[in-house]
């Protein structure tokens, strides 16, 4: 069961790394390439948007809903682009990492603390 486990997570990972190259390849139609991109740029961001340590939720994302995503992107891009990509990802040495999708997880957690922030201290009397 293990090893299993460990092949779907290589998987997984391959095909995150298929995805960012489908996403820039000619040949995807736009759609494709659009939820390709946002999905693989969130995979591969080093931060997740909802941290492991919240209970339950912080799981969620990650072994729930990404891999769904990750499967319906998948769907809209043609299999022999996908076959195609997936063959150069697993040739890669090493995955890419979006730094692009880190900085706009930590601004959404920036808004999202000064909105709280400001509701605060609207509901507080001074």
């Amino acid at each position: 069961m293990l090893g299993r486990l460990k092949q779907w997570a290589r998987a997984i990972k391959r095909d995150v790394h298929a995805l960012w190259l489908a996403s820039r390849d000619p040949r995807t139609p736009w759609y494709a390439k659009a939820l390709s991109f946002l999905i693989a740029a969130y995979a591969l961001s080093p931060i997740d948007l909802i941290p492991d340590f919240i209970p339950v939720l912080g799981y969620l994302d990650d072994a729930i809903l990404l891999p769904l995503a990750i499967l319906l992107a998948i769907r809209l891009v043609p299999p022999d682009v996908m076959a195609e990509h997936r063959a150069t990802a697993m040739a890669a040495a090493g995955r890419p990492v979006s730094r692009g999708a880190a900085v706009f997880i930590v601004g959404v957690w920036v808004v999202a603390a000064a909105l709280f922030s400001w509701w605060l201290v609207s509901k507080v009397a001074f």
